[in-house]
């Protein structure tokens, strides 16, 4: 049903590029073609190798690269009056927006890029676009306005085969299952996801589902299971270099750990995940992984009232990012903990 995975994002000259090459390799080749292109004066096949150039470096958490990058690839798409190559590199730049935290910028750059895609006829983009808005609308915990939009592209994604794509909206509605309590649905899910992922050689896919399995069974209490697909998972992205995912992957650890009462690991988990966040300016990573520490710290003996202090910031701070599952979350550890807000 499906067929291999691809990475629609490596466009031209660069869509022989496997969707599980390196995040060095592809950025070497993508900044060699674009001086290539820009040598020649090819605006279209700038605009192309830029837009990896981007979606490369916002991966490797280099934001202020990415941020320079998709920006040149739009002003080389629109002097090449080409809307679908311009909705590519606005989409980028919406991602990006969403992984720093800025989710009322992402919301306005990806329908932006879901308008240019449909101008220029690239269904792909348009796709790759509103399913960015409906993640954008999941991680903030809007799920009844992206739930059906999540439903309505896994459908189309399964009608046109369209494996990574699948894969993606099976694990979005698998964690909107997950944090609404229904374990079942979203083990099943995130299993699927992994299978199609895997039988699509989709190893980026693939790894994020493993890290969603992980999160129900630990739930469930399979402490062991879940650390050894998390291992697994862990592997794949250092050999692709992923180091948003590897960052998630490490505080999912340490949930992990923390739900087995193992608070002295999961205390160091989250401090390597939170520094890993910050090194790349992703805020909401960050905050989560601070949650964590927080908790954690405090299950280990730490003082009330630095504990309630921590509590109210990250509320402060979940709310400004518009993170309403998450600010809900730090309500939930005030109860778990028995600290009082310090106002």
């Amino acid at each position: 049903m499906y067929g291999k995975a691809f990475a629609p994002e490596y466009r031209g000259s660069l869509g022989d590029l496997s969707v599980n090459a390196s995040l060095a390799e592809v950025l070497e080749t993508a900044l060699a073609r674009r001086r290539e292109a820009e040598l020649g004066d090819e605006a279209l096949e700038s605009a192309h190798a830029g837009l990896a150039v981007a979606e490369a470096y916002r991966r490797l958490g280099r934001v202020a690269e990415a941020e320079a990058a998709w920006k040149a690839s739009y002003r080389a798409a629109r002097r090449a009056g080409d809307r679908g190559a311009m909705a590519w590199a606005v989409w980028s730049g919406g991602t990006l927006a969403r992984q720093r935290g800025a989710l009322a910028l992402a919301w306005r750059w990806l329908s932006l890029a879901a308008e240019l895609a449909e101008q220029g006829g690239d269904i792909v983009a348009r796709g790759y676009s509103l399913a960015g808005l409906a993640e954008t609308g999941r991680i903030q915990g809007d799920y009844q306005a992206v739930g059906e939009l999540h439903e309505k592209l896994l459908a189309e994604a399964r009608r046109r085969g369209e494996a990574r794509h699948t894969v993606w909206a099976l694990e979005g509605i698998a964690q909107m299952h997950r944090n609404t309590g229904s374990y079942d649905t979203a083990l099943a899910m995130f299993e699927e996801a992994a299978a199609i992922a895997g039988g699509a050689d989709d190893a980026r896919g693939r790894a994020w589902a493993l890290r969603g399995i992980a999160d129900v069974l630990s739930v469930r209490g399979e402490t062991a299971r879940a650390l050894a697909l998390l291992s697994e998972a862990e592997a794949t992205c250092r050999e692709m270099r992923l180091v948003s995912a590897l960052a998630y992957n490490h505080k999912m650890r340490g949930n992990v750990l923390f739900r087995a009462g193992r608070y002295a690991e999961a205390e160091v988990c989250y401090s390597g995940a939170l520094e890993e966040f910050r090194a790349m300016d992703e805020p909401r990573g960050a905050a989560l992984a601070r949650l964590g520490w927080v908790k954690a710290r405090a299950r280990l003996g730490r003082d009330a009232a630095e504990t309630s202090a921590d509590l109210d910031e990250l509320h402060r701070t979940l709310g400004a990012i518009g993170l309403l599952h998450a600010r809900d979350m730090v309500e939930k550890a005030r109860a778990e903990l028995g600290v009082l807000p310090t106002g």
